[in-house]
């Protein structure tokens, strides 16, 4: 039996996944009648998803939809870090929301101190995009996953995966 367990902490997403959620938006956005004449516009780059409508209102309609369609097809929500609202002029406002798409350094750091408080037993590692956990007992992985799951002050989408 091995000596010690390990699991990697990342983010990832399906970006088709995300792709259909935002063409079905569209579809829903388009036939809706109190957002027909509303001139709703939404863009998918690789980096961002662009709301465009006639005002504040018309984009909090969008976003539910397009987080509806998300959760869904089993893309988490955190995934979109909505940027704040513009007027782009011709009576039109614009949101943009960045796609979280890897673990960055801060929170890789925050979550290892979260783990090395809650788990004096357990080690975090940080590798590159990727936060390896190590410990002697399972039991104990599954509860650091379990914890890093409910809590909710963690804005990206934890994936738990490469269990040994």
């Amino acid at each position: 039996m091995a000596k010690e367990h390990s699991m990697d902490v990342s983010v990832q997403f399906d970006f088709q996944e995300l792709k259909n959620a935002v063409e079905m938006t569209k579809k829903e956005a388009f036939n809706r009648y109190d957002l027909k004449d509303a001139g709703v516009e939404i863009e998918l780059s690789e980096d961002l998803v662009k709301l465009t409508t006639q005002g504040k209102m018309h984009i909090e309609s969008v976003f539910g939809i397009l987080m509806k369609k998300m959760i869904s097809r089993g893309v988490s929500p955190k995934i979109l870090d909505r940027q704040e609202v513009k007027e782009i002029g011709g009576m039109k406002v614009r949101q943009e929301m960045k796609l979280v798409k890897a673990l960055d350094q801060d929170t890789a750091k925050g979550l290892a101190k979260k783990i090395r408080e809650s788990f004096p037993k357990a080690k975090a590692l940080i590798q590159g995009e990727t936060l390896r956990v190590v410990s002697a007992k399972i039991d104990d992985l599954q509860a650091i996953m379990q914890e890093l799951k409910a809590d909710e002050k963690i804005l990206v989408p934890l994936e738990f995966g490469n269990f040994k």
